[in-house]
């Protein structure tokens, strides 16, 4: 199961590993082993969201997130993404940003640091949309309680999370402006940046969210008519027909996986600055990273690891909300990536301990299984 499921990862860890060393030597095989443990490291929170998303999703979409997404989280944002975000803000032509990162490795990342107010910008909105919407929502199991249940009686009130979000947006282009201001304006339209990307990133989570819930909802209407269909004909003698899956729904949730990956890689890769210039190196580091979280998305779904530790989902979304509050202080203060790892990696640590001994709590209470909702159970957790 281990090697069917990580398999492909292990294939392109040796093959990138290989070219390393044919590339750059041993020093580059240290640079790619380093960006690949940074990147997974980052990612470990996308996995557990990915997986609660990839699990609503059929054998074939699965499949589709690891090849088709694959293609996509390896080659367009650790490799073409940079060079299109140097593209624009330098107002290059594409073939003229590859050159300069092949041969001028110190203006390019000059010119990619440059754009990084509007990347944190956009990352950062889309990814707070996402901490929101499930801190504001109702839930039948709730870790944080003291926490959660105030919030999501809050989230009752339309809209709310698009007005927090807002907030905050005019709150991080306020403090760009007002420091611009304070050292001499050299940044002025800074601020404008910020808050036009970070709109951009709003939009695009309502835009591509609401598609993907749109067609989600049609396709447990039609499940829903299916298994009634199912039922009369069993009744009736008939055989039964196949449940049928709409493709929309499937596309869009498909979609909304890939802009997510997005905007979980846009800190990956501008950490990546930190260690290497050399946009391969970056590349081969990341993609092998970005394979491992793919085959570790696809594993927590197989082996039903979110069913049976319950708050792991709700530990990766505090990590999202802490993810972008950095992205969004990096706009204007430098932080650490290893800062930034370790915040997720500490949350998803402790959610994973809170479902165990809520799992100990169950089995001791006589409950019926690591994914009741005993509540005393969940008292006796002590979260």
């Amino acid at each position: 199961m281990l090697l069917k499921t990580f398999g492909w990862s292990f294939a392109v860890t040796a093959v990138g590993l290989v070219a390393a060393v044919f590339y750059g030597g041993w020093q580059a095989f240290g640079i790619v082993a380093i960006l690949s443990i940074l990147e997974i490291s980052l990612s470990f929170d996308n996995a557990v969201i990915n997986a609660g998303i990839l699990k609503k999703m059929n054998a074939f979409w699965q499949k589709i997130f690891l090849t088709v997404g694959v293609l996509i989280a390896v080659f367009g944002m650790r490799l073409v993404f940079p060079v299109v975000i140097v593209a624009i803000s330098a107002k290059l032509g594409p073939i003229e940003a590859v050159d300069l990162s092949f041969n001028n490795p110190d203006r390019y990342k000059e010119l990619v640091t440059d754009a990084h107010p509007s990347i944190a910008a956009f990352g950062g909105m889309f990814l707070m949309m996402i901490f929101l919407d499930f801190i504001f929502e109702d839930r039948d199991i709730q870790w944080l309680r003291w926490i959660e249940r105030p919030l999501a009686k809050l989230g009752k009130v339309d809209m709310l999370s698009v007005c927090v979000a807002l907030i905050v947006l005019l709150i991080a282009s306020m403090t760009v402006a007002t420091h611009a201001h304070q050292h001499g304006g050299g940044h002025a339209d800074k601020a404008s940046t910020v808050l036009l990307s970070g709109i951009a990133g709003l939009i695009t989570y309502l835009v591509v969210g609401g598609l993907s819930g749109f067609f989600e909802d049609k396709l447990e209407e039609e499940e829903e008519r299916e298994q009634e269909a199912e039922e009369e004909a069993k009744k009736s003698g008939k055989p039964a027909s196949a449940v049928l899956l709409a493709g929309k729904a499937a596309f869009f949730m498909f979609l909304y996986l890939e802009v997510l990956d997005a905007s979980f890689s846009f800190d990956g890769v501008i950490g990546a600055f930190a260690i290497t210039n050399e946009i391969v190196l970056m590349a081969l580091g990341l993609g092998i990273g970005a394979m491992y979280v793919r085959s570790l998305t696809v594993y927590l779904v197989r082996q039903g690891t979110l069913d049976d530790y319950v708050y792991l989902e709700h530990g990766a979304h505090y990590a999202i909300g802490a993810l972008s509050v950095i992205l969004l202080i990096t706009i204007q203060y430098e932080i650490n990536e290893i800062i930034t790892g370790l915040v997720g990696v500490v949350l998803i640590a402790w959610a994973f301990w809170s479902s165990v001994r809520r799992n100990k709590a169950l089995a001791a209470a006589g409950g019926d299984g690591p994914g009741s909702t005993d509540s005393k159970a969940e008292v006796s957790s002590g979260v």
